[in-house]
């Protein structure tokens, strides 16, 4: 499945929502998590992620932390008060959306079959 051209706009709620279920994560195990929840289908890329955390971070969503591991600095990204109720909200939103791209690809019945109780 090549779903990286429709991962673009569903990068931020998926951030949102493992930053909700998991206290703390740094870069690297948001992208690994992502692939590992989806079986290897979706792999979000560093210049895919970084742009969208920085966002969060300047919009007040996330918290940073940075810790020493392995003598290299991690940085951990968890959220606020703000951006645990900004998860809610996007996650909601993408499912709604989901539901209605559901709803547009499902098979239709053919029309004029109805009317005839077909």
């Amino acid at each position: 499945m090549s779903s990286n051209q429709y991962i673009k706009g569903t990068i931020k709620p998926i951030v949102l929502k493992l930053l909700s279920e998991n206290k703390r994560m740094y870069g690297y195990e948001i992208t690994q998590e992502v692939k590992r929840l989806s079986g290897g289908e979706i792999e979000i890329t560093y210049g895919a992620l970084y742009p969208i955390l920085y966002k969060l971070e300047n919009e007040t969503l996330l918290k940073t932390e940075q810790e020493i591991v392995d003598n290299r600095v991690r940085k951990y990204y968890s959220l606020t008060e703000k951006g645990k109720e900004e998860a809610r909200v996007k996650v909601a939103e993408l499912e709604q959306f989901l539901d209605v791209i559901r709803t547009v690809l499902a098979p239709s019945p053919k029309p004029g079959l109805l009317a005839w109780g077909i």
